[in-house]
C-alpha cells in the first residue's frame, strides 16, 4: 500500500456497551433504543470522516463496535482492533485500520515500564520526599503499527484514555471513614488531587515508553486519545517534550518531540475554535492527535505534511447526548499529506 493521504481520527464513545449491561453503578445500562441511536451516530461519524485509522476509548464491548463499523458501511475495508476480553465488564481503547495498513498484532500496556519511578528526596533541603506508587494506566494503551507506504517506516500508533478530572471518590476508603468530621469538607479537593496525581503519572509513564521507542533512531510515532486536559496542560506537555514549531523549512524537528494537530491547525486558522468537551460551560479541549517529527511541516525529517485537522463538536451544544445518541466528547480527524522533506546537498 502507498497511501498520498494518511487520515487519522480519535473518538471517545461514551460508554459503548451492549443494550442491557450495567455500566459504573447503572444496573440497567443502555435501553435498546438509546443504544441503536448510539450505533447510528457513530457509525455516521466513521462514514463522513474516512479515517484511515480511528483510535476509541470507553469501548466496553467489542460487539457494539463491531456493529457501529457495520452499520457504518466500513467493515469491507477496515480492522476492527478490540481486546479479546472487551465483554461489557471493563472499559477499553480500540482501533480500527484500514486494510492493509496494520504491521503484526496489536498489543495493549496495562503496567507501566519496567524501570519507570516516580521517587524524588527532594531538589533541595527543603523540598520534602515524594513517592507516587501507581503500577499501571487506568484504561490500558493500545499499542498497534501500520505501514502506509511500502518503502517507507513503519508508524508505531498508541491509543490512551487517562484518569478524568473529576475527584476521585474517596468516601470508601478507610482513612476516611476513620474520620469523616474531619474529611468530608475535604473530599473534593483531595479526590482531585488524586485524579491529577494518577493522571499525571499516566502521562509520564507513557512519555517513558514514547521515548524508549523513539530516541536515536527516526521512529514515526503517533498518539491519539482522550487525556483529559488540555493543549497547554501539565500533561500533554509531559507527553509532547514541549517542542519548538516555529523555525524555517526544513530546519526543524525533534528526536523524541511531539507535535499538536490542534497547533499545527493554529497556524494556519485566524481563529482557536478547537474544543472537544463542555464542562460547566467551560469548553476545552480533552482530545488530542500528537506526532512526531516525521509528521511535522518543519521537521528536517519531514515524511507527511500535515493538511487540515477536522472537528466534529456541534452535538456539544446539547447536553442530552441520550436524546440523539451522540457522545460526550467531540470528535477530530487530521489529514497528512506524503511530502518528504526535500535534502539540501551542501
Amino acid at each position: 500500500m502507498n497511501l498520498r493521504q494518511l487520515r487519522i481520527g480519535s473518538f471517545n464513545l461514551y460508554n459503548l456497551n451492549e443494550p442491557g449491561l450495567p455500566i459504573y453503578t447503572d444496573a440497567d445500562g443502555w435501553p435498546q433504543a438509546e443504544y441503536d441511536r448510539k450505533i447510528e451516530w457513530a457509525a455516521r461519524q466513521l462514514r463522513m470522516l474516512q479515517a484511515d485509522v480511528f483510535g476509541f476509548q470507553e469501548l466496553w464491548h467489542a460487539a457494539s463496535l463491531a456493529r457501529v463499523l457495520e452499520a457504518s458501511g466500513l467493515a469491507d475495508t477496515h480492522d476492527l482492533l478490540a481486546p479479546p476480553d472487551a465483554d461489557g465488564r471493563a472499559i477499553h481503547c480500540a482501533a480500527i485500520v484500514r486494510k492493509g495498513l496494520l504491521q503484526g498484532s496489536p498489543d495493549w500496556i496495562a503496567r507501566f515500564p519496567p524501570g519507570f519511578v516516580l521517587q524524588s528526596r527532594g531538589d533541595d533541603p527543603q523540598t520534602p520526599r515524594i513517592a507516587v506508587n501507581i503500577e499501571g494506566f487506568s484504561r490500558p494503551v493500545l499499542h498497534f503499527t501500520i505501514r502506509p507506504r511500502e518503502a517507507g517506516p513503519d508508524v508505531h500508533v498508541y491509543v490512551c484514555h487517562f484518569k478524568s478530572k473529576g475527584p476521585t471518590k474517596v468516601f470508601t476508603e478507610a482513612w476516611y471513614k476513620a474520620d469523616r468530621t474531619l474529611y468530608t469538607k475535604h473530599a473534593t479537593g483531595l479526590g482531585a488531587a488524586l485524579s491529577t496525581i494518577r493522571r499525571t503519572a499516566e502521562a509520564a509513564a507513557l512519555r517513558f515508553l514514547l521515548t524508549e521507542q523513539m530516541k536515536d533512531n527516526n521512529t514515526p510515532v503517533i498518539v491519539l486519545g482522550d487525556i483529559n486536559d488540555g493543549q497547554h496542560s501539565n500533561t500533554a506537555n509531559i507527553l509532547t517534550d514541549q517542542p519548538r514549531y516555529l523555525v524555517g523549512e526544513s530546519k526543524g524537528g525533534g528526536d523524541t518531540a511531539l507535535y499538536t494537530a490542534q497547533t499545527l491547525q493554529e497556524y494556519r486558522d485566524t481563529r482557536d475554535v478547537y474544543y472537544t468537551h463542555v464542562h460547566q460551560d467551560i469548553r476545552e479541549s480533552l482530545d488530542h492527535i500528537l506526532v512526531s517529527q516525521e509528521f511535522y511541516d518543519n521537521s528536517r525529517h519531514r515524511i507527511w505534511i500535515f493538511d487540515g485537522l477536522a472537528i466534529n463538536n456541534d452535538h456539544l451544544n446539547f447536553e442530552d447526548h441520550k436524546a440523539d445518541g451522540s457522545t460526550d466528547h467531540g470528535v477530530i480527524c487530521a489529514t497528512f499529506k506524503y511530502s518528504p522533506a526535500k535534502v539540501v546537498t551542501p
